[in-house]
């Protein structure tokens, strides 16, 4: 038998409490992120949301059907590759000027810190996301395979 779930009833005070108290959050921010240059900025939202919805979607979307057909009837241990991608693309996304090495002197001088091993980071973070997951797995299929059949 299902567990109930906890909801809030639409409308509920908690919800338009919360609901009010995220768009003053998101006001606030929105003030402080567009103080500065606000035109570069809105450009850059703009582009962003081109780049990812013209190019990035269909790139993904379509290796990620690729994967599933590839895999067959066994669709299940497609997670096991889509989390780590993700992770490490979203990391490779937000730090890529850094990785790249496009924004290396200006990263030593503001911060006193050297930019030259986020590639080998990025890297290593992306070999230790794969193990993890392909260590899940098998740990998954060995619990899997010595698991009463009756069940």
């Amino acid at each position: 038998m299902p567990r109930p779930r906890f909801t809030l009833p639409l409308g509920s005070p908690l919800q338009l409490l919360l609901l009010a108290c995220s768009f003053a959050l998101s006001a606030y921010a929105g003030v402080r992120l567009l103080d500065g240059d606000w035109f570069e900025i809105a450009l850059w939202f703009v582009g962003a949301a081109l780049i990812h919805d013209l190019l990035l979607l269909p790139l993904y979307a379509t290796a990620d059907r690729l994967l599933v057909r590839a895999t067959g009837p066994r669709r299940t241990w497609v997670a096991y590759v889509r989390v780590p991608t993700t992770l490490s693309l979203l990391l490779l996304l937000v730090w890529f000027p850094l990785i790249t090495g496009q924004v290396t002197r200006r990263y030593d001088a503001v911060t006193g810190l050297s930019a030259d091993r986020f590639l080998e980071h990025w890297l290593l973070v992306t070999a230790v996301l794969f193990a993890g997951s392909a260590g899940l797995f098998v740990v998954r299929l060995r619990r899997k395979s010595a698991a009463p059949h009756g069940r």
